[in-house]
């Protein structure tokens, strides 16, 4: 299977969700999307984070960048009034000193506010981090997919929806000529929605075949750590705490709020005179060099066909002021911040 597809399908799965999610369903709320997303053990192609725009509106204060984890632990333990931070919060169960650098931080973002009474750092917050995330649904991205590399990603698949670290798990395959193998129902859980994506749709619409089980995000999930195939081995797993699984959640949760789907443009060199922005809908990358769409490990200062613009480009005026590259930038900037 080709990479370029691969990157490709995913762009426009991210594309459609964020268009059309929930599929088949009257459309609630404003769904982030986001792409390759997820813990140190699993990472998804394509995550939506359900919302409502009220819930984006008392998000809002707090910034467009992400809030990481010591941050996040101030947003939602930081009291309302004057207090000594050591007294205030509770244990975060790592060294105060990191918890000290996140309260300068926050306050140098301006969602904290800090004083100084003696050696004592006392905080107080601005705003209260709202309950912003409804639910978070994940969906492996797979166009091209044969019955062995079915039976593959349903044991993978069977991992996530023991953790139930997201609310849905679902798969999204391109059709065939057969529609939808049987072998790919078959070897999926149960518990996942199956998407369908029509090849020869200019905007992919997809379809839903299967839907999926709500799992059990809010309750201690089971970590697969190793599941023989002999038969004869024991499995071992461990549990995760719904502690653990609400902080994570809204980690993704802010990663996807900073990031958007449309966060490509970072890691490749919209600089090169051969990069271009293709269909509105997107817009997605394309190599004109090349005649087709790229990846960002692709487009890369390494390319052999990469050139960088002409200073003339950066030195021309409206509509593309610093260059094409930079119009380029802001564009998917603006459409990602149009989505918060």
């Amino acid at each position: 299977m080709s990479v370029v597809k691969e990157f490709g399908f995913e762009l426009r799965v991210c594309a459609w969700a964020e268009r059309n999610w929930p599929p088949g369903a009257t459309a609630v709320g404003a769904p982030i999307v986001a792409r390759q997303l997820g813990t140190k053990r699993r990472r998804w192609d394509t995550i939506v984070v359900e919302t409502a725009e009220s819930g984006l509106e008392e998000r809002a204060p707090f910034g467009g960048a992400r809030l990481g984890s010591e941050l996040l632990f101030l947003a939602r333990h930081a009291p309302a009034s004057w207090a000594y931070y050591r007294e205030c919060l509770p244990d975060p169960g790592y060294p105060w000193r990191y918890v000290r650098e996140a309260i300068h931080e926050a306050d140098d973002r301006g969602f904290l506010e800090t004083r100084r009474d003696g050696n004592r750092i006392e905080i107080r917050r601005r705003y209260r981090y709202p309950a912003w995330v409804d639910r978070i649904v994940a969906i492996e991205n797979k166009p091209d997919l044969d019955a062995a590399a079915a039976r593959r990603l349903g044991e993978q698949l069977e991992h996530d929806v023991a953790l139930g670290l997201a609310d849905e798990v679902w798969l999204a395959t391109e059709t065939t000529a057969e529609g939808v193998e049987p072998a790919l129902l078959e070897a999926m859980p149960v518990e996942v929605g199956i998407l369908v994506v029509s090849p020869e749709s200019g905007s992919r619409s997809c379809e839903p075949v299967w839907r999926p089980r709500t799992l059990a995000a809010a309750e201690p999930g089971t970590r697969i750590l190793d599941r023989p195939g002999d038969g004869r081995s024991a499995a071992r797993f461990e549990y995760a705490d719904p502690t653990w699984k609400r902080r994570k959640r809204l980690e993704i949760a802010e990663r996807a709020y900073e990031r958007g789907w449309r966060s490509y443009a970072g890691t490749m060199r919209p600089d090169c005179r051969h990069f271009e922005l293709t269909d509105p809908t997107g817009p997605f990358p394309r190599c004109a060099a090349k005649g087709r769409p790229q990846t960002a490990a692709e487009c890369s200062g390494s390319c052999s066909l990469f050139e960088p613009e002409p200073p003339a480009w950066r030195d021309g005026g409206w509509p593309i002021a610093g260059g094409p590259g930079r119009a380029a930038k802001r564009l998917l900037d603006r459409k990602r911040d149009r989505r918060r």
